[in-house]
C-alpha cells in the first residue's frame, strides 16, 4: 500500500477547531513535524481539509 508524507508547515494560531482537531487526527503537533500514514480515502480526506498547512508527498 501507498504512503504519504505529511509535514506541517504553517502554524495553527487563529485557525478554527475543525483544522487544529483535524491536523491533531493526522498525528502533527508542531511546525515541520512529518508523519508517515498509508494512502486512504479518510487520510486523503483530511489532507485536503487542511491543504494550505500541510505538504504531502507520496513516498
Amino acid at each position: 500500500m501507498a504512503k504519504l508524507q505529511i509535514t506541517l508547515v504553517r502554524s495553527l494560531i487563529g485557525r478554527n477547531e475543525k483544522q487544529r482537531a483535524t491536523v491533531a487526527s493526522l498525528g502533527l503537533r508542531k511546525i515541520r513535524q512529518t508523519v508517515e500514514l498509508n494512502d486512504t480515502v479518510a487520510i486523503r480526506g483530511m489532507v485536503k481539509h487542511v491543504s494550505h498547512l500541510v505538504k504531502v508527498e507520496e513516498v
